[in-house]
């Protein structure tokens, strides 16, 4: 069972590593300062690539740290 977890562990943290690696910078630049953060793009983010990829890093950060616990909690 630890072993399975274990594998699971590692196959998570690397797949976290590369969608975090993936997603863009928040910089925004002079943009922010003029008004243009709500924009159409700022409105429907959710819907696009970048708030996809939001949505399966907070999954996959959740899941690491229960795997986390899990096999801190096996181990003892």
């Amino acid at each position: 069972m630890v072993i399975f977890v274990s594998i699971v562990f590692v196959i998570v943290g690397i797949i976290l590593s590369a969608i975090i690696l993936m997603q863009e910078g928040r910089t925004q630049g002079l943009g922010s300062i003029g008004g243009m953060a709500d924009s159409y793009f700022g409105k429907i983010k959710g819907r696009t690539m970048e708030g996809t990829l939001q949505k399966i890093t907070k999954f996959g950060a959740i899941l690491f740290f229960v795997l986390a616990i899990v096999l801190n909690l096996l181990m003892k």
